[in-house]
């Protein structure tokens, strides 16, 4: 009998999660679509290329959505089964609301194993993939794309704009670069003269530019002006320069924890990575998390349906986020040990679940809050 419900709930479970990740990875590719679509129609990008950038982006996204996907089954799942009634037949038939929790518990292990192993392997992966192949199909559009008079912003911290552009000896003329890549020392060239190449290894787009001046500003109201016959400036390319360089978001765990142990490593930097080290681990358990906290609200929800199990669900990923992103910007500036930062989250939402799912289990009423209710709580006052 109780093997006969085990299966009912992780089918019931699985359904519905199977669709919630559906919905929520299509509302996030949404913000990317309309991008990766301008490069098909202004760029010439080949559908081919699009579709690859889709697949490298899509561990980024389901380490997100896989915990969003089962807080919204488990909450819709028991939902359900409150409205219908089927809850207070298992509890007639001497089955308690903690032998329910079995089956709960394997599917949000699975579901964290699989976002533990996408956070550890496929994100890592996806974004060295994504920016390696965003840099070759800029490298051979780049040439499609300059236009005369008109501001080139391509590539993040670099404008470029030209009074004349050779698209056939891709020579410029006329030309001035804002450099913003060092936040610290910005820059600005004036050259006469340029032409579009690339490095001998090929892995580098360069201008040259020829009969200009460097204009940089520098802290305390520092100033500099250099003036050139000929410079050569790298502009980007894959795990080089600021721009497009390998950040903690590309490292696997053994380049964090190299990173992390390096004594040469600026402490920063360093924080930076042991935040991105901790989250790898931490954020995954959230699945867990949010099994065990929906099963409650869920059964709280029984009379208004499914639109109150979506409006809870909004709601707790929202405070959830909200706090994570917050003790990780502490973490980051050294305030809280990054350990305990992104562990804190888990804590207390597992905490809150557990005193949550005994209040239920013993038929005692428990405060309800609306939606409302639970944005007043993370709104800034004024």
């Amino acid at each position: 009998m109780k093997r006969i419900l085990n299966l009912y709930i992780i089918l019931e479970i699985a359904s519905l999660f199977l669709l919630s990740i559906t919905v929520f990875t299509l509302i996030l590719l949404l913000g990317r679509l309309i991008k990766l679509t301008d490069m098909v129609i202004s760029k010439g990008v080949p559908l081919s290329e699009i579709s690859r950038m889709i697949v490298y982006l899509m561990p980024s996204f389901l380490v997100f959505t896989i915990p969003m996907a089962f807080l919204l089954a488990v909450l819709l799942a028991f939902g359900r089964m409150s409205a219908d009634n089927e809850i207070t037949v298992m509890k007639a038939s001497g089955i308690s609301l903690l032998q329910l929790m079995p089956p709960v518990l394997l599917c949000g292990v699975i579901a964290t194993l699989i976002t533990l192993s996408i956070s550890t392997l496929g994100v890592p992966w996806g974004n060295s993939a994504f920016k390696d192949l965003s840099f070759r199909v800029l490298k051979q559009n780049v040439a499609l794309t300059i236009r005369d008079k008109v501001f080139w912003d391509d590539l993040p911290g670099i404008v470029l704009y030209t009074d004349h552009y050779d698209e056939a000896h891709h020579t410029l003329k006329g030309v001035i670069i804002h450099d913003g890549r060092d936040p610290k020392r910005p820059m600005t060239i004036f050259a006469s003269e340029g032409k579009i190449g690339s490095t001998p290894d090929q892995q580098d787009i360069c201008l040259i530019l020829y009969n200009g001046s460097i204009h940089s500003a520098g802290k305390d109201d520092e100033y500099r002006l250099v003036k050139f016959g000929e410079y050569v400036m790298k502009v980007g390319g894959p795990g080089k320069g600021v721009s497009t360089g390998r950040n903690e978001l590309d490292m696997g765990i053994g380049e964090l924890l190299q990173q992390t142990n390096n004594p040469a490593t600026a402490p920063s930097t360093r924080l930076k990575m042991q935040t991105e080290l901790q989250s790898r681990f931490a954020f995954p358990f959230a699945s867990l998390v949010f099994g065990v906290i929906a099963v409650p609200l869920g059964l709280q929800n029984r009379r208004s349906g499914k639109s109150a199990g979506f409006s809870t669900s909004i709601a707790i990923l929202l405070i959830y986020y909200v706090l994570l992103s917050l003790l990780r910007t502490l973490a980051e500036k050294g305030s809280i040990p990054p350990t305990l930062a992104l562990w804190l989250p888990n804590m207390i939402f597992l905490s809150l679940g557990w005193y949550m799912l005994r209040i239920s289990s013993q038929e005692r009423s428990m405060p309800t809050l609306k939606l409302s209710s639970l944005l007043n709580l993370i709104r800034p006052s004024h």
